[in-house]
């Protein structure tokens, strides 16, 4: 897989370089193609794993910018009116993510979002205890941090 990324990216400056072009969609572009030109010359079942993470990746990349813009709104929100709508609360979150990877990120993630922020993990790597500042109910947030950051990351990751 290492492999693969470091000819993708190659592929990319390439393309960078031939169309003279530095701008941020020509990037885009130029990793989009190479990711097509891999795609059609890797032969092999094992080779293929790739091509499955990457479009993951974008797609969980793109999701955690909406979760933050929207989590940054709410907090701004909260801040710019006259009364503060927030409801703090320590979260006792059971944890699917496993290896100590998988928690790191996974808890870099959640404190990189406004109005969230991991305050331990269990001895036994089975639980973690988030503060939010926005609590209403404690299966809404437990599912709504599963569903929307714990699951796509470990998809990335696995």
């Amino acid at each position: 897989m290492t492999n693969q990324l470091f000819t993708n990216i190659m592929l990319t400056l390439i393309w960078v370089m031939l169309s003279g072009n530095t701008s941020i969609p020509n990037f885009g572009f130029g990793f989009a193609l190479g990711f097509v030109i891999l795609y059609l010359t890797v032969r092999g079942i094992d080779n293929r794993r790739y091509f499955y993470r990457v479009p993951r990746m974008i797609r969980f990349i793109l999701r955690y910018i909406y979760e933050m813009l929207k989590a940054n709104l709410q907090v701004a929100r909260s801040i710019l009116m006259r009364r503060m709508d927030v409801a703090p609360a320590i979260i006792k979150y059971p944890l699917e993510a496993k290896t100590d990877f998988e928690i790191t990120m996974l808890s870099n993630i959640i404190s990189l979002t406004p109005g969230t922020l991991v305050m331990d993990i269990s001895d036994d790597k089975k639980v973690m205890y988030i503060h939010t500042l926005y609590y209403k109910d404690k299966d809404s947030f437990i599912k709504y941090i599963r569903l929307n950051l714990e699951i796509k990351l470990l998809e990335v990751i696995r």
